[in-house]
């Protein structure tokens, strides 16, 4: 047992950095076409930019459920192996990219590279007894981490690269890619040993029955949320900080990694949370954290200007005279509130900032109850960049948990099947990061407001919590009103 564990151990490590590099090539576009538009290197629309973002999201998403099931079939090395070499050509063939569509194209191919999660998970979980599979899946997921490698290492490297020449400087970058790409694939075939799960003499329509089980879109939702919008914003972080809070494109990058960083490193934890306290427990607290985290994230940094409090006339009279500071109505004085010095910048929480303005004239003849100042308040709400950070950051933890979460369920319900099921929770989760930015992109056009995009996480945490509410009251009703404690542990109810 301890030399089967040894050995699956080193092959974890291998899946492991294998993914990494791919996850860090899959969002390469989140930084390099930011800097190519910011640039002005090609004029692309805000519309063009997103499906840019989005195109190699989504053929990496697409391709997971073959890909599973080839690795289910064949085992990881080949298939692995194979997708690292071929998916290095697109990149290096980025170097002549010269328009949208050939730009386009090429992302599309090299995006494939985001098949590699299906297939390392297979891989992974077939090296690995049940006790170990969320550990051994939570490390494996840690690859996520790829991203942050790519927003904080790629912004510096393309000052580098454009420093002599500025126009075409950045076409180095997909070359350094693809190299390393080349690295994995080879160290892949030669130190890589295969292996695949048992009991796989099934045709493929037998492969594909689990998806009929409504368990497995359920999954696919959750993983929509907490690995798809996360791909979203390792990419629409960039753009949303160098257009909100106009930083520099190295500190956009530098604070998008803090995003994704602990949150693919993060995912090792979720996997020993859910070996420990169960995996729907965990995503009870994910999905109620993303719920709250989202609901503040959603307030925009914005400025109310609305009516204050106003002074009125209390008898008909002749207005006297009148300054910054009173309005002398026949012998009567009414105290007036100058407009106060208002910061460029406020404070954490929302400020509030009050003063009237005269509207009568000199010597004019006012009724009764007639409004002599009317009040103004101004609302100012600073969405510190700092805090925002933070939420940031809180949220991207508690996705990273989360997807450990969702894949502990897979091996447990369809423990033969986890290539299959495994690449169709995937595919939907993969979806979110490719449906994100342009969807985001659409969001921002319709209602002028960066903080739409958390609009929609929220919904989508609340459609979640709500779906597992409501699953969890027909499991216990099914089996027992006591058992409601154990119920992470009744498999036998198709829900």
């Amino acid at each position: 047992m301890d030399a089967n564990l040894s050995s699956a151990h080193k092959i974890l490590v291998l899946n492991t950095l294998a993914f990494t590099i791919c996850f860090a090539c899959w969002t390469l576009n989140g930084v390099l076409v930011t800097y190519l538009v910011d640039n002005n290197i090609f004029n692309w629309s805000v519309v063009e930019t997103g499906w840019l973002l989005g195109i190699p999201i989504l053929t990496g998403s697409i391709m997971r459920l073959p890909l599973g099931i080839l690795t289910d079939k064949y085992g990881g090395k080949p298939v692995f192996s194979t997708l690292l070499l071929l998916c290095s050509v697109p990149l290096f063939l980025l170097y002549f990219a010269d328009s949208y569509w050939i730009y386009f194209l090429l992302s599309a191919l090299f995006g494939m590279i985001g098949t590699g999660f299906a297939v390392g998970i297979a891989f992974t979980s077939a090296w690995y007894p049940k006790e170990w599979q969320g550990r051994a899946l939570g490390i494996f997921g840690m690859g996520n981490a790829g991203a942050a490698l790519t927003t904080f290492f790629a912004p510096t490297l393309l000052n580098y690269l454009s420093a002599e020449d500025p126009e075409n400087g950045w076409r180095m970058l997909p070359i350094l890619y693809g190299i390393t790409l080349v690295i994995i694939g080879c160290i892949f075939l030669l130190f890589v040993k295969n292996k695949k799960v048992t009991a796989q003499n099934k045709s493929t329509k037998q492969l594909l029955e689990p998806l009929s089980n409504m368990r497995v879109w359920r999954f696919g939702l959750y993983y929509f949320l907490v690995f798809g919008l996360f791909v979203a914003f390792s990419q629409w972080l960039m753009p949303y900080y160098v257009s909100v809070y106009k930083t520099s494109l190295v500190l956009g990058g530098l604070l998008a990694s803090a995003f994704s960083l602990p949150s693919g490193v993060i995912r090792a934890f979720g996997g020993y949370l859910s070996d420990k306290f169960g995996a729907r427990k965990v995503m009870y607290w994910v999905l109620y954290s993303s719920l709250i985290l989202s609901g503040l994230l959603m307030l925009p940094k914005m400025e109310i200007l609305t009516p204050g409090k106003g002074i009125t006339a209390k008898k008909t009279g002749i207005v006297k005279s009148f300054g910054n500071e009173k309005i002398i109505l026949d012998n009567a004085e009414f105290a007036i509130s100058a407009k106060p010095e208002i910061p460029q910048q406020t404070s954490v929480l929302p400020e509030s900032f009050s003063w009237q303005e005269i509207l009568v004239k000199q010597n004019e003849h006012v009724q009764k109850k007639q409004l002599l100042a009317q009040g103004v308040t101004l609302i100012k709400f600073e969405a510190h960049i700092w805090v925002f950070s933070i939420l940031v950051i809180l949220i991207g933890i508690m996705w990273g948990i989360g997807k450990a979460a969702v894949y502990k369920h897979i091996p447990e319900y369809f423990p033969n099947e986890v290539g299959v099921v495994g690449g169709m929770v995937g595919l939907i989760g993969g979806l979110g990061g490719f449906i994100g930015p342009i969807l985001f992109g659409y969001l921002l056009d319709f209602s002028g407001l960066w903080t739409s995009s958390w609009i929609f996480v929220f919904l989508i945490s609340a459609i979640s919590l709500f779906w597992m509410n409501q699953v969890i009251k027909k499991m216990t009703n099914n089996a027992a009103p006591h058992l409601k404690d154990r119920i992470e542990h009744v498999n036998n109810n198709k829900d």
